[in-house]
């Protein structure tokens, strides 16, 4: 240390002297030497140095020096592979069942939880009494109060609740079904108890039995819906009812369309990637009563439910055949849109109801009845451009009338129904081929009403057609 005392001009200053020490971290230097690039000076007013597209398109410029063989890195020898250049890539993908667990492996496949030590309890000792602490200030109980051990009786254990079984086990799927069940029976017993999910002003005012209608099922095993894709009749603001007791008659093909379907068909069998297939498209003839009156009185004939359904006044023509219901052509349709399903789907998408109040002495319920295939048809534009240019077919006849009387099932009609109602399921191919040229031949269209009754709609050839 120094210190300055001159004359007492300053006043003394004490310094400490500190060696500071420095150490080297020298970078060694770059394993490869620096890339020189040849880069144009243009000097720093154009720019173009300073701007971020510039190292980006230097980095695009320069390729990576980097030597990659034709297998990337990773060679792969399928030689030893079975069946693998004959299509069957089985020795190469994951098995679809996991191999079963070896016992020595399953402590590697813990989870991370229940690692760690083990937390063992301690064991019960019989002549071992718990620790109790005595207070010093004793609660003054009332002469009157019961004693302790009377008032509050022993807890009892609970008992713990058996595991819930597996959702897809029958177990599980048998109680559901149950539960659903016993709520149902429970809501219906006291509507008070029915709640609407998302709207709670509401209150049930009646509740319908849901029941399959087995006594409805026709020849096919199953109905069809059709929708139009727009009003086949003027707008008006009131409905027109005769849409309730129209009829759409099939149109069958010419002998070219049915050739082009048919190899269409099997070119979709022979390659279906690269050949869809073609939709089953049909044509319609729709026909319409003449007056609201008639419509009415067509309906009765087909309401099980009306006594004098049989009643040959019904009828509102007549001629050498018999009494008949006659109905005009408006015009034909095409199919635009057809979705098709099998027997084993044709209640998972789309189903028919019908309600029944039970005043007529039957059950109070709602029907509902499956539906096979969905055809959304718009009217026919192609044939009428032909007969307008006049290029139409020879042979196609257009019936503008049609005389319908409403008879019973044949026999044959009657034992496809039984079929169905023994096993709504139960289908053939055969069978169905058999029974689909059946009622191409006979052109039968029924509403689920006259098919619980058992009646059906017969076709025959002619200027005007007696169904």
């Amino acid at each position: 240390m120094a210190s300055s005392s001159r004359a007492g001009e300053h006043r003394p200053v004490h310094q400490d002297f500190i060696a500071r020490i420095r150490y080297s971290n020298a970078l060694p230097p770059p394993p490869n030497p620096p890339k020189l690039l040849d880069i144009p000076s243009t000097g720093l007013s154009s720019g173009q140095y300073t701007t971020p597209g510039f190292a980006s398109r230097l980095a695009r410029e320069q390729p990576l020096n980097i030597e990659a063989d034709a297998e990337l890195g990773m060679p792969l020898d399928l030689v030893g592979m079975p069946g693998v250049f004959d299509g069957d890539e089985s020795s190469i993908q994951a098995p679809l069942q996991a191999q079963p667990i070896h016992p020595h492996d399953r402590h590697l496949l813990r989870p991370l939880a229940t690692l760690g030590k083990p937390n063992v309890s301690e064991p019960s000792v019989s002549f071992l009494r718990r620790t109790e602490y005595i207070s010093s200030i004793t609660s003054k109980a009332r002469p009157d109060a019961p004693l302790r051990g009377l008032s509050n009786p022993v807890k009892r254990q609970v008992k713990r609740a058996s595991p819930e079984p597996d959702k897809d086990s029958p177990a599980y799927v048998k109680r559901k079904i149950d539960q659903s069940f016993a709520a149902a029976a429970a809501n219906l017993k006291d509507k008070s108890r029915v709640r609407h999910p998302t709207k709670r002003n509401l209150k049930l005012l009646d509740a319908y039995p849901l029941l399959p209608d087995i006594e409805a099922f026709p020849d096919s095993g199953a109905y069809v819906t059709i929708k139009f894709s727009n009003n086949p009749v003027p707008a008006s603001t009131v409905y027109d009812t005769r849409l309730l007791s129209s009829i759409l008659r099939p149109i069958e093909k010419s002998e070219e369309e049915e050739a082009a379907y048919q190899a269409a068909s099997e070119a979709h069998e022979q390659d279906p990637q690269n050949n869809p297939k073609p939709p089953t498209s049909m044509n319609y003839d729709f026909y319409l009563s003449d007056s609201a009156v008639s419509a009415e009185k067509f309906r009765k004939m087909f309401d099980i439910d009306n006594p004098n359904r049989d009643d040959e006044s019904l009828y509102t023509h007549s001629n050498e055949a018999g009494p008949n219901f006659q109905l005009t052509r408006l015009r034909a349709y095409e199919t635009s849109k057809e979705t098709d399903l099998d027997h084993e789907r044709k209640y998972d998408e789309e189903v028919i109801l019908s309600f029944d109040n039970g005043s007529n002495g039957g059950q109070k319920a709602v029907y509902y009845y499956p539906v096979m295939q969905r055809s959304t048809v718009k009217p026919q534009r192609t044939k009428n451009i032909h007969r307008t240019i006049g290029v139409a077919q020879e042979d196609e006849q257009i019936i503008e009338k049609l005389d319908v009387t409403v008879t019973d099932p044949d026999e044959e009609t009657k034992a496809d129904m039984d079929r169905f109602k023994e096993n709504p399921y139960s289908y053939e191919e055969e069978e169905a081929e058999d029974a689909t040229d059946r009622r191409q031949q006979n052109g039968r269209h029924q509403s689920p009403e006259r098919r619980r009754n058992g009646a059906s709609d017969d076709d025959a050839d002619g200027d005007e057609d007696e169904i």
